[in-house]
């Protein structure tokens, strides 16, 4: 994708979100549209995350990765379908959440939610997910630090791409404000091993989905075996490195929110190829911004021509991504785990 979209959001950083945006960022914001109806993913600089609370979480995430097996399923998630803490190799298929039935992905991860995590009493197992505990590891050293530093980086940066959202809807700046002031957000840290094991059929580094929540921003090194989104005709085409750059793509409830004015693209995390000469490790953090649990999500009305009904009917955010995730979720024997890791090492 060699004109892939690069969207300069600096002037979005102020505080001022009224109705009065200056030309600047309406030119902005009509770009935006055009791009979200067309493929939904486009790249952010001007974006104002400083470089070292970048690479502080980028090099604690892979000393993380690089740690004995035995050490990273010590903050397993606490049961199958638990959103956080880490997940071993082949504990997900993304490609379920779209009803298709695939091998397991190649990959492995560590989850983080919100930080400020509430407690509750209820014996409900909805409630269980809605205020499940983030799960830290002792090593490596600061690394908790390291990571809640990027989260709290990444949720501002959503929260000024939504305003700009907002504005390319044609509405006020500050319109998604009282649904996002409590979101239930996720980062992962994502790695995808060097492997020289061929892949079963129809086996993938992330099967093709589209992401659940309003938002997706992405970090991604330039390794082989990367991301893919389809286009319109069907066709896969990779997605650049671009460095100094995020990739954000809207997800389904962004879609819902439009009417699918807006696109929530399947991507997915393609295989290197088999010929490749080097490591084909590769490391990417995806922030997961998500309206708040209770926030209802349904048909914008600059999204309606006038006669038109809404496509969906309304959804509660944390509802609908808490049955998207366990729909993926793939049952793992941890002492296979640690054999395969064993046998790799």
């Amino acid at each position: 994708m060699r004109d892939f979209p690069v969207i300069d959001v600096s002037e979005f950083k102020t505080s001022n979100s009224g109705t009065g945006s200056s030309d600047a960022k309406r030119a902005v914001a009509r770009r935006v549209d055009e791009v979200c109806r067309e493929t939904g993913f486009l790249a952010v600089s001007g974006h104002g995350v400083e470089s070292e609370t970048i690479v502080r979480a980028w090099d604690a995430g892979r000393a993380f990765f690089d740690l004995p097996t035995e050490k990273k399923l010590s903050v397993k998630m606490l049961y199958d379908g638990y959103p956080y803490g880490y997940s071993p190799l082949q504990a997900e298929a993304l490609a379920k959440s779209q009803g298709n039935e695939t091998p397991p992905d190649l990959k492995e991860s560590f989850n983080i939610g919100p930080l400020e995590q509430k407690i509750h009493v209820e014996n409900d197992p909805n409630e269980d997910f809605r205020y499940a505990v983030n799960i830290w590891p002792s090593e490596p050293p600061g690394f908790q630090n390291a990571a809640t530093a990027y989260y709290r980086a990444l949720s501002d940066l959503a929260a000024i791409v939504m305003r700009v959202f907002a504005l390319a809807l044609e509405l006020p700046e500050n319109y998604f404000e009282s649904a996002i002031d409590d979101p239930i957000s996720a980062m992962r840290m994502l790695n995808y091993p060097h492997t020289s094991v061929t892949p079963e059929p129809g086996q993938l580094r992330a099967g093709a989905h589209s992401d659940y929540g309003s938002l997706t921003i992405l970090l991604a090194d330039a390794a082989p075996g990367g991301l893919e989104i389809r286009s319109r005709d069907g066709q896969w085409a990779a997605v650049p490195n671009l460095p100094g750059a995020f990739i954000v793509n809207i997800g389904d409830l962004m879609a819902r929110w439009t009417n699918d004015r807006w696109i929530s693209t399947l991507h997915r995390v393609v295989n290197p190829s088999s010929d490749h000469g080097g490591s084909t490790r590769r490391q990417s953090f995806a922030f997961f911004h998500q309206p708040n649990w209770d926030a209802e999500i349904s048909c914008i009305p600059t999204c309606l021509s006038p006669g038109e009904k809404p496509k969906y009917p309304g959804v509660r955010s944390g509802e609908y991504l808490m049955n998207k995730f366990r729909r993926t979720t793939v049952k793992v024997d941890t002492a296979a785990a640690r054999s395969e890791a064993a046998s790799k090492s």
